[in-house]
């Protein structure tokens, strides 16, 4: 019996099913798992030739699935060298095997993808874009458009390839010790760069002042800036982080928070907007 082999253009498809379906049919029950279908669709429509054949590997990838979309594309790699091998009838290769595997890299995967992606990448193209929009200008989005979409496609096509090369090596890679190592370095970085991202863009600042307009005894914002310049910066920033990470409130509802603090510190003489009427 002839070894069956993927060819490069239904691994193409495949991996541009992922990159543009990841999130097909999303929901809270399911998540990514009809993505995960789509994008392995062309693989058993190649390999198998009996329906039946189709339909018992297809049920394989209705389990659910969720992990971060750009880095996960590593794992649909491997699942695609997986099944390649399972219909050359390696035994080692069965529904358990994978959807053990999915399921046993979703969570470290999505820690390293988080991290790598949203909490460093997204931040620094963005810094970048914000300061490209400086006077209203549309230069910082188109940079941010195209930026992102090429590093995105470029950096999911390199990972599905490197995925399906790997097959189960990458594994042991990415759930031991320097998966664990990795997580925490890129980690620590996206902390970094949120933090002078945010350092960078944010300037919270009061005009509270106390004594005559003209001749004030006391400016709060440089007595502040005395003993900690940007402490209202720190504050807001670290408060939001709390709300976010510690009372799991959703960015929208902070962000609504922040304009009634906003509002309220305009009225009470707080905070001053700098508009003239």
């Amino acid at each position: 019996m002839a070894q069956k082999k993927l060819t490069k253009k239904t691994l193409l498809k495949s991996f541009h099913h992922w990159y543009y379906g990841n999130l097909t049919c999303f929901s809270q029950e399911h998540m990514q798992t009809f993505g995960y279908l789509t994008s392995m669709l062309p693989i058993v429509e190649e390999l198998y030739e009996d329906q039946e054949d189709k339909a018992r590997s297809m049920q394989t990838y209705t389990a659910f699935f969720n992990t971060e979309p750009q880095l996960g594309t590593l794992i649909v790699g491997i699942t695609a060298g997986l099944e390649e091998a399972r219909a050359n009838g390696s035994e080692e290769v069965d529904d358990e095997t994978i959807n053990g595997l999915r399921a046993g890299l979703m969570g470290p995967v999505a820690g390293i993808g988080d991290s790598l992606v949203v909490g460093t990448l997204i931040p620094v193209i963005l810094g970048i874009a914000i300061g490209l929009s400086t006077g209203g200008s549309p230069i910082g989005a188109i940079f941010y458009i195209i930026v992102w979409n090429v590093l995105a496609y470029l950096g999911m096509r390199f990972a599905y390839f490197k995925g399906y090369e790997l097959g189960d090596k990458a594994v042991e890679f990415l759930v031991g010790a320097q998966g664990q190592a990795i997580r925490k370095a890129v980690s620590i970085v996206g902390g970094m760069v949120v933090g002078g991202v945010a350092a960078t863009w944010v300037s919270v600042k009061t005009s509270f002042q106390l004594g005559s307009a003209k001749n004030p005894y006391l400016v709060l914002q440089d007595k502040l800036d005395e003993v900690y310049p940007g402490l209202l910066t720190a504050i807001f920033i670290v408060f939001c982080w709390w709300l976010m990470a510690k009372k799991n409130i959703s960015p929208l509802k902070v962000m609504l928070l922040l304009v009634v603090i906003a509002f309220v510190g305009v009225i009470t003489g707080f905070f001053n907007p700098g508009l003239s009427y």
